[in-house]
């Protein structure tokens, strides 16, 4: 490369195409983090409850009872406001891939929301998404030739999600149809693997935030300039 051509200003990134904010991805983590304890603490307290609903004496119950559904409570107080800022990273970081790769994407941006809010929809839609923004923010080719990048990141965010809110729904209507202590035992033995998937899913999704938060990075600042 000469001397002048070293010198040479590049273009500025239009604005959406920038790196995106590390501050929402640190908040990101931390709730998913804390949502990712919160399904442990269930997990405890399922089979807390699993145990004494053996041969227990009923106020030793009432007590597993009562710390079963205080967990449940303790999930609900973290996983909504997790899961409000997750939707929205995944909303801006969808924006800001369509900038850096307008033609890379299959649905438009609104679906990054939308697809959330669907019944039925959302157990497909954001996976879409995701797979069109790992797409969008692989490397560039290098020397004429494409750098790949494994998609099992967002394979395994997605499997686990998906197997955790089916589980999940069994679970909650098979407990709330119990009318034995051995039904309750099942109900809370189901409870607990949904919740050690949902505690999968919350890691999951903080290492697709970072890995892909970092790809973006990476694009947006190398973009048609890197070498």
């Amino acid at each position: 490369m000469s001397f002048s051509s070293d010198q040479q200003p590049r273009p500025q990134l239009p604005g959406a195409a920038r790196p995106s904010s590390r501050v929402l991805l640190v908040v990101v983590c931390v709730l998913l983090g804390g949502m990712a304890l919160s399904d442990l603490f269930a997990v405890f307290a399922g089979l807390r409850l699993r145990s004494l609903a053996g041969s227990s004496p009923e106020r030793a119950l009432d007590g597993g009872y009562a710390l079963f559904e205080r967990a449940g409570d303790v999930q609900g107080m973290v996983s909504l406001p997790g899961a409000i800022v997750f939707v929205v990273w995944f909303f801006l970081m969808r924006r800001d891939l369509g900038v850096l790769a307008p033609d890379g994407f299959r649905n438009g941006r609104g679906w990054a929301i939308g697809g959330w809010l669907i019944p039925l929809v959302n157990l497909w839609m954001p996976y879409r998404v995701a797979v069109d923004m790992w797409g969008a923010a692989a490397p560039l080719p290098h020397e004429g030739r494409p750098r790949g990048t494994s998609f099992w990141p967002v394979n395994v965010w997605w499997g686990l999600f998906v197997g955790a809110t089916l589980l999940g729904r069994f679970a909650a209507s098979y407990y709330s149809d119990a009318e034995s202590l051995q039904e309750v035992r099942e109900a809370t033995a189901q409870y607990a693997v949904a919740d050690l998937l949902h505690a999968g899913t919350a890691v999951a999704a903080g290492y697709l935030a970072i890995r892909l938060t970092a790809m973006q990075r990476v694009k947006a600042l190398e973009g048609p300039f890197a070498k």
